[in-house]
C-alpha cells in the first residue's frame, strides 16, 4: 500500500519519516551534493536527501569513498541545505571522522549540524559503531545507521559484494541492524543484501529501512542522484540503479552543438551579442 500524505511544501522531520513506515508510505530518497540539484529533486517530491560520501566518487573522480574530508562533506552539506524547503537533509559522517574516538565523532557531527545545515548524519557499521550511533543520539542528533555493503569497509571487504549471503552472514546483519535501533537510530540504510534478508530486517526493526540494492520489501529506496539521472560518466551502473534519464548523452550533444557553433563563428550572433 503506498499513499502520498505529507504536504510537498512542509519540511520533513524525523518524526514524519519514522511516521511514513507506520502509516506503510513508502519513503523516497535521493543523495545530493549541490545547490541546483537538489532544487529540482526538492521540488520534485524527494523527502530525504543523504549528502554522501559517494561524491568523491561521482563527482571527484577518487575509485572509493575513503579521501572524502570533513571539508569536503561540509562544503556539500551547505548547499544542499540552503537548496531544501522539503526534504530532511541527511550528512554522511566520512571516512575517519568517527572511527577515531567519541570524542572526535561528536567534535565533527556538531560541525555538520552547526557550519552545513545537516538535520541528521549517517553512521557506517552495525555492533561496531553502535557506541557512536548512541554518543551522538544522546547529543539530540539524529542518527541514520547503514549496514550490510559499507562502502567505508571496501578493503576489509575485498570490494563492493553482495553481503549476507550465509547464513552465519545473515545473522550477523540482523544483529548489526538490531544494534543500531538499539543505539538510537532514527532508520538505518540496507545496502548490498538479499531481498529475503532485507524484507526480514524490515519486519522486525520500528525504524524504517531505506534500501539499495537490497529489493522492494525496505521502508524505503535511495539511488545515488547520478546514476539514476544516467551520469555515469562511462561507469557501468551497478545491477540495482535503474536509469530514469540519460543525461551523458543530452549534455554530450549540447557541447558538441556548442562546439562546433562556436568554430563555425555561428555563436555568439544576432540576439546573443549587446
Amino acid at each position: 500500500m503506498s499513499k502520498v500524505t505529507i504536504n510537498s511544501k512542509h519540511k520533513i522531520t524525523v518524526r514524519d519519516i519514522a511516521g511514513m513506515k507506520s502509516r506503510g508510505e513508502k519513503i523516497a530518497v535521493l543523495t545530493a551534493y549541490s545547490f541546483q540539484v537538489a532544487s529540482l529533486l526538492d521540488s520534485a517530491g524527494v523527502e530525504l536527501f543523504i549528502v554522501g560520501d559517494s561524491v568523491g566518487m561521482v563527482e571527484a573522480g577518487y575509485s572509493t569513498t575513503l579521501p572524502v574530508t570533513m571539508d569536503e562533506i561540509l562544503y556539500h552539506t551547505r548547499a544542499v541545505a540552503r537548496a531544501s524547503t522539503h526534504a530532511l537533509v541527511v550528512s554522511d559522517m566520512p571516512f575517519g571522522s568517527y572511527q577515531a574516538g567519541l570524542d572526535a565523532a561528536r567534535e565533527n557531527v556538531v560541525r555538520l549540524v552547526k557550519e552545513g545545515g545537516a538535520e541528521a548524519v549517517k553512521v557506517e557499521g552495525g555492533r561496531r559503531s553502535a557506541a557512536v550511533i548512541r554518543a551522538i543520539a544522546e547529543m539530540d542528533i539524529p542518527v541514520m545507521g547503514h549496514v550490510g555493503l559499507t562502502p567505508q569497509s571496501v578493503h576489509k571487504m575485498g570490494g563492493y559484494r553482495v553481503q549476507g549471503r550465509t547464513r552465519a552472514a545473515h545473522e550477523d546483519l540482523i544483529a548489526d541492524a538490531r544494534a543500531v535501533e538499539e543505539a538510537g537510530a532514527f532508520s538505518i540504510v540496507l545496502e548490498g543484501i538479499p531481498s529475503d534478508l532485507a524484507g526480514e530486517i524490515t519486519e522486525n526493526l520500528s525504524i524504517p529501512t531505506i534500501g539499495i540494492g537490497a529489493g522492494p520489501r525496505c521502508d524505503g529506496q535511495v539511488l545515488v542522484v547520478n546514476d539514476m539521472l544516467g551520469l555515469l560518466d562511462g561507469r557501468a551502473p551497478a545491477k540495482f540503479v535503474k536509469k530514469y534519464a540519460d543525461l551523458d548523452t543530452v549534455i554530450t550533444r549540447a557541447v558538441q552543438k556548442y562546439v562546433k557553433e562556436v568554430k563555425a563563428e555561428k555563436f555568439p550572433k544576432g540576439r546573443f551579442s549587446y
